[in-house]
């Protein structure tokens, strides 16, 4: 896939690097401002279980 789109770049190899890095700055920005905001709410790092169970130990006393 990169080669494809390195093959169908214009220009030399300095305009080709030049917008790759576009390319790439592009889709990372599509992803921060889009997915990542719409797929948030489907992940479950904010389904934490805590019991009441011990609570953390601490240091022992000797």
């Amino acid at each position: 896939m990169y080669s494809w789109i390195w093959r169908h770049l214009p220009g030399n190899t300095w305009v080709k690097a030049l917008l790759s890095l576009a390319l790439v700055m592009i889709v990372v920005y599509a992803l921060f401002q889009y997915v990542f905001p719409w797929a948030e709410p489907l992940l479950p790092f904010n389904d934490v279980t805590v019991n009441g169970s011990a609570p953390w130990p601490g240091p022992v006393a000797p």
